[in-house]
This record gives structure tokens, C-alpha cells and sequence, in this order.
């Protein structure tokens, strides 16, 4: 069972202060803060979650440790000009399937200065993912699934994003009722807001899990009918 209590005010702090003080000197004088208050709450977290979770998707991995549930906070700055060593939001990670982790859809946990996030689905679709996706918005049955499942994320204010392309792909009907889709890059819907008081007591959980349970719907429509889709 988990013992997860709540996240506490060092959590947030910890970050406002990362992003005054991005450095790895910084970081290491506080190390200590970290693990107790961010790490720690987080990992009881992903456990108290993860049973939440289970209820409405049995199958779902929610895996408390770093480059599994938990993002790590070292940034990849080979390839960046921002130099910063260290993300200054905390990223929680739950997903179904067997493939890595984020080629499947899921459930996500965003914390950022006064604010917290919930998400679903995928927010980028990996290229070998491309064509199963774009042939299942396509497809009579599946088109006709996503639709009803794009209105019933819409009953609950809940709208699909994603949209990158300018151009429908080649060998797709531009005229198709579902071409919109083919735009897509990413298919995902999300929810943000302040921190709510909850966030620091074991409600978090149900109230996320209300959240994820709303977003139910385009997770269980990619896995029936991308995921599992085998390209033509």
C-alpha cells in the first residue's frame, strides 16, 4: 500500500528556487531537499496512483523511479541553446502496453511553478505509429469511433490537440469528413490549473483520477485502434 500523504509547500518551492538557481552547485547543496521533497512524495505518488489508475485501465505501468514513471530533472542540453542543467517542473508518467514507454498512450502529471497539469494520450506520435494512426482516422470503423469519442471528450470540456501538419499527407482524401486529424502530429487532451489545496493531502489522487477517468475515452481508442493496428 502506498503512504503517500500529499506533496508539501518545499515541493514547490524546490522548483521556484531551481529556477532562480539552475545550477548544478546549487542543485547539489540541495540535494538532500530534493529527495525529501520532491522525489520522495513523488515516488509514494506514482504507487498511490498507479492503484487509482488500475481501476479504470488494469494493465497500466506506473513504475515509481527515474526514466520510468518519474521524468528525470537533468536536462539533454547537447542539442540546445539553453544550457540549464535542470527541468524546473516536476513530469509523472503512466502508460499501457508493452512497446517503450512513450511510444504508448497514458496518463500524465505535470507540476510547474503555481500550477499542475493532467494529460492523456499522445503527445507525439512516434513515425513508425504514423500510418497505423492516420489509416485508423481514415478507416470507416475506427473514423466513425473517433468522432464519437472526440464528442464525448467535448461533453466534458475536454478538446483533442496535436494538430502540426499544413498539408494533408500524400495518398489521404483531403476531403475526408475526418481529414482535420491526418493533420496531427500528437493526439492528446489536457487540463490545467492552479494549485488546488488538495494537492497537499492523499485527495490529489481521486482528483486526478477523475480527470484521467474523463480522458478514458481517446486512451482506449488508441489502443484499440492504432496501437494494436498492424500497418497496411
Amino acid at each position: 500500500m502506498s503512504e503517500f500523504k500529499g506533496f508539501n509547500k518545499e515541493t514547490v518551492k524546490f522548483f521556484k528556487e531551481l529556477k532562480k538557481n539552475n545550477t548544478r552547485r546549487w542543485f547539489e547543496e540541495h540535494k538532500a531537499e530534493y529527495e525529501a521533497h520532491v522525489k520522495q512524495p513523488a515516488v509514494e505518488f506514482v504507487k498511490a496512483m498507479g492503484q487509482e489508475l488500475r481501476k479504470i485501465v488494469p494493465a497500466i505501468h506506473a513504475i515509481p523511479k527515474v526514466n520510468q514513471s518519474l521524468f528525470r530533472l537533468n536536462r539533454d542540453t547537447r542539442f540546445s541553446q539553453d544550457k540549464t542543467p535542470y527541468k524546473t517542473n516536476m513530469g509523472i508518467w503512466f502508460w499501457e502496453g508493452m512497446q517503450k514507454r512513450m511510444e504508448c498512450s497514458g496518463f500524465y502529471f505535470h507540476l510547474e511553478e503555481g500550477n499542475i497539469m493532467f494529460g492523456a494520450g499522445l503527445y507525439m506520435i512516434p513515425n513508425h505509429i504514423l500510418k497505423p494512426y492516420r489509416d485508423a482516422v481514415v478507416d470507416p470503423k475506427a473514423g466513425k469511433a473517433l468522432k464519437q469519442m472526440a464528442a464525448k471528450l467535448a461533453r466534458s470540456g475536454l478538446e483533442l490537440k496535436g494538430k502540426h501538419y499544413k498539408r494533408i499527407p500524400t495518398g489521404y482524401d483531403a476531403s475526408h469528413e475526418n481529414a482535420d486529424y491526418l493533420l496531427f502530429k500528437g493526439i492528446h487532451v489536457g487540463v490545467e490549473m492552479k494549485i488546488p489545496d488538495l494537492f497537499y493531502s492523499p485527495e490529489i489522487v481521486p482528483f486526478a483520477g477523475n480527470y484521467y477517468k474523463q480522458m478514458l475515452p481517446l486512451h482506449a481508442w488508441l489502443g484499440s485502434h492504432v496501437l494494436n493496428r498492424k500497418s497496411a
